[in-house]
Parts: structure tokens; C-alpha cells; sequence
């Protein structure tokens, strides 16, 4: 008779193991279905963890070779050991794979190694088909399944991705050598990421973007000074520009590109060209369209409130459902679904989650732009707060950037923070706690923050709001 549960969750990254875990402290007998071999999903193996250990590595040896002088530490001539910082990067994601699995087995939530397939329900419950990573089938039945899927690279019409010379996400976070040139189509978190990685490492690296603008959709006022920073650090964009081919040879790989309103198109070559232009649901060969699933038109797992889909039983939470593709996003969602699964409220506040890219300076954002404020017609004020003025940025040398903190006009109450600066990623969660508990900029102006400390640009940005920043 085959092994049934209360919840299976098809997919081991950030949102899967996370809801199995609460729907496990909760009382309910959990399995998590993974195909990798290994548990965390992209974030963990492919994606956020792996990138964040270059991005701090290449940020030492950047530092090294253009920021000690200035504090008096002289360093002869530097000597980059690739092998080494890669082998690094996978022994932090080795850890985290490892410790997750650890999580799964205190907490007894089963870890069934395998592609999952939902398949023909049975009388009050689900059947999921899981393939094992020998090829053999084993069938399970459990009340409720939760599909946590993920998402994979969106591939670019006419471009074909072969890891090596034109690379994924994926293939940029282990090549095997610096390029001595490196284009990067789309300037998007991941785009900008590892463009910035590869930068610091030696790689004459040019940004491509269809747009007239990096970083989408983020605040204009943040992404005209980011794309500022990064430019003064030495990397180059081409904006407005649709590339149309990528072709490898022996000489690099040849691109061509036009201009995204029409004009004369134009030829560069490099040694890699990275394909960073988005994440796309991944939902194939789990049998959706057999059981009756609704998909969108864009791909994405259709789910109400309680993330349930059209079919009683089975929920998606995570980038499969689309939205912002965050692994906190899919991780909230994982909690809630448990939580409902349960019988206990399960809620989350999708104006107050923040993004964050970890380039050099961080670049974050929560709530709403001043654009999508103007396009509602929302009257609003603004505090604003460069880093150049905070004195723990001037005595680190991290000056560069600013804090703005958008209030309702009328109310005070926090709408959004905006954050281009060193450690923008964590001075933005004292903005998130704020908009959780719907506080005005004048409790985060009213609240006494430790000195000196990168934190006061954050206050300063709230007392700017009503026109009475201190320091400048």
C-alpha cells in the first residue's frame, strides 16, 4: 500500500522545505519531493547563495587591489587564485544543502529524492508519482499537495545557451577562468550581480539592455545613481538596445544588436556573453494539464488568497505563481500555505517585502516608487539622505548613494524606502518592520539610533520627510 501524508510539497528550494517544515511543526506528516540531489532549489545551489560568496570574495579582492591605500595598508602585487575562491563558493553551498537536510530529519519531514508528478486523485486525496534518481517509480497519496516548482532562466529568441561561451546564471558562476571581456544581456539583478563579479575579477564586462534603464522596477531616482556607481567602477552599458544574436567561434562570441526603436544595427565581440534577461515558471512534467491545473497565458500556476488552485487540495506557492521572484517571498508563502493547511490564518503583507541586489554599493526597495505613487495620483513627501553625509560611511570610506523614505502626505504612514548605499540590504528591514506595523516617518525619526552608525541615514531620510533632516 503506498506511503500517504497530509502534505506533499513537489520542490525542495527556499518555499518547499520552508512550508514543510511549518506544516511539520504544526502536527502535520510532511514529505518534500526534490529532483537536484541536492535540497534549496536554485537559490541555494545555483543562484543567491553561490553568487553572494563571489560577490563577497571578488569584493575582498577588489577592495585589495583599489581600497587599502587609502587606510594605509600598502599590498604588493595581487595574485587571484580562481580554484580557490570557487572552491569556496561551493563549500558554502555544501553546507547550506547539507544543513537543510538536517532540518528535514529533526523535524521528520521526508525527503523523497525524485522527480514528482501529480497524478489521477484518488477519493478524498492526491496521488503524486515520484521518479527516483535510479529511475524507479514510487507512488504516494496525501490530502493536500503544494507545488513549489520554481522558476529556470528565460531563454533569449535566437540565442542558444551552451555554458561555456554563452552562459546562464548558472554556467557564469563557474567559469573557469577571468574573461578578459564579458557581455551581459539584461541589466537586471542577476545580470548586474554577476557582471559586477567577474568586473572586480579582471573582465572588461558591457551591460546590454532593452530598456531605456537598468534595474526594473526599481525607484528612477535609485537606478539613474546606481547605473552612476556602477559606471564610475568601470563597467559599461548600452541601453536601448535589442540584442538579436550571439554566435560562439574560435575568436569569442559575436553579438549583434540594434537599437529597441529601430535604427542600424551593430557588431561587438567577447570572450562570454552572459543571457541574464529574466526567470520563467517551471511547471513542465508534473502533469498539471492532466489533473485540470490552470496555468496563465504567461506560464504562471494560477492561485487564489489562500494559494489554493482551481483544483481542491493543491496549493503553489512561490516564483511557479509569479509575482516577485524572491526566495523570502516563496518562503512567507511556504509558511502561510502550512499555516492555512492547518487551520490557522496564514498572511502576508506584499507591500512591505523588500529587494535587494548585492552589487557594491547594495541597491534595495520596499513598498512603492515614486512613479508608481504619481500613476496612482497618491500625494506624498519625500526624505532624503545621502550617505556622503553620515559620518560612519565617511570613517569606512562607503560614501557613495543616498536613503528616501516616501510618507502619505496627509497620514505620515511609510509607503516605501529606497536605498542606494553600503548595507542598503540591511538598513532597509528596519524600513520593512516600520511598514509591517503601518508606523509614520516620523516614529522612525522619533527613534533614538545608535552613533555613529549607517542606520542614521535611515532616520535622517525619515526627519527629511517633514523638512528637518539635522546633518546636512
Amino acid at each position: 500500500m503506498a506511503e500517504s501524508f497530509d502534505v506533499i510539497v513537489i520542490g525542495g528550494g527556499p518555499g518547499g522545505y520552508v512550508c514543510a517544515l511549518r506544516a511539520a511543526q504544526l502536527g502535520l506528516k510532511a514529505a518534500v519531493v526534490e529532483s537536484r540531489g541536492a535540497l534549496g532549489g536554485t537559490c541555494t545551489n545555483v543562484g543567491c547563495i553561490p553568487s553572494k560568496a563571489l560577490l563577497q570574495s571578488s569584493h575582498f579582492y577588489d577592495e585589495a587591489n583599489h581600497g587599502f591605500a587609502a587606510h594605509g595598508i600598502k599590498v604588493g602585487k595581487l595574485e587571484l587564485d580562481l580554484p580557490t575562491m570557487m572552491a569556496r563558493k561551493d563549500d558554502v553551498v555544501k553546507q547550506n544543502t547539507t544543513g537543510i537536510e538536517f532540518l528535514l530529519k529533526k523535524n521528520k519531514v521526508a525527503y523523497l529524492k525524485g522527480f514528482g508528478k501529480i497524478t489521477k486523485a484518488a477519493q478524498g486525496a492526491h496521488q503524486v508519482a515520484v521518479k527516483g534518481l535510479d529511475g524507479k517509480e514510487e507512488t504516494y497519496v496525501t490530502k493536500y499537495v503544494v507545488i513549489a516548482t520554481g522558476s529556470e532562466v528565460t531563454p533569449l529568441r535566437g540565442i542558444t545557451i551552451d555554458e561555456k561561451q554563452v552562459v546562464s546564471s548558472t554556467g557564469a558562476l563557474v567559469l573557469p577562468k577571468v574573461p578578459k571581456s564579458m557581455i551581459v544581456i539584461g541589466a537586471g539583478v542577476i545580470g548586474l550581480e554577476m557582471g559586477s563579479v567577474w568586473r572586480r575579477l579582471g573582465a572588461d564586462v558591457t551591460v546590454v539592455e532593452f530598456l531605456d534603464f537598468i534595474l526594473p522596477p526599481m525607484d528612477g531616482e535609485v537606478r539613474k545613481q546606481a547605473q552612476r556607481i556602477l559606471e564610475k567602477q568601470g563597467m559599461k552599458f548600452k541601453l536601448g538596445t535589442k540584442v538579436t544574436e550571439a554566435k560562439p567561434g574560435k575568436d569569442g562570441v559575436t553579438v549583434k544588436m540594434e537599437p529597441a526603436k529601430g535604427g542600424a544595427a551593430e557588431t561587438a565581440t567577447a570572450e562570454v556573453v552572459l543571457v541574464a534577461i529574466g526567470r520563467r515558471a517551471f511547471t513542465g512534467g508534473l502533469g498539471l494539464a492532466e489533473i485540470g491545473v490552470k496555468v496563465s497565458n504567461r506560464g504562471f500556476v494560477e492561485a487564489d488568497e489562500n494559494y489554493q488552485t482551481n483544483v481542491e487540495g493543491i496549493f503553489a506557492i512561490g516564483d511557479v505563481i509569479g509575482g516577485q521572484m524572491l526566495a523570502h517571498k516563496a518562503e512567507d508563502e511556504g509558511v502561510a500555505v502550512a499555516e492555512i493547511l492547518a487551520g490557522h490564518p496564514g498572511h502576508i503583507n506584499y507591500e512591505a517585502i523588500a529587494g535587494v541586489v548585492y552589487t557594491w554599493p547594495e541597491i534595495a526597495g520596499i513598498g512603492a516608487t515614486e512613479e508608481q505613487l504619481k500613476e496612482k495620483g497618491i500625494a506624498y513627501k519625500v526624505g532624503k539622505f545621502p550617505f556622503t553625509a553620515n559620518g560612519r560611511a565617511r570613517a569606512n570610506g562607503d560614501t557613495d548613494g543616498f536613503a528616501k523614505i516616501l510618507a502619505d502626505e496627509k497620514t505620515d504612514r511609510v509607503l516605501g524606502c529606497h536605498i542606494v548605499g553600503a548595507s542598503a540590504g540591511d538598513l532597509i528591514m528596519e524600513v520593512a518592520v516600520a511598514m509591517e506595523f503601518g508606523a509614520s516617518s516620523e516614529d522612525i525619526a522619533r527613534t533614538c539610533h545608535a552613533h555613529p552608525q549607517l542606520g542614521e541615514v535611515i532616520k535622517e531620510a525619515a526627519l527629511g520627510a517633514d523638512k528637518r533632516a539635522l546633518h546636512i
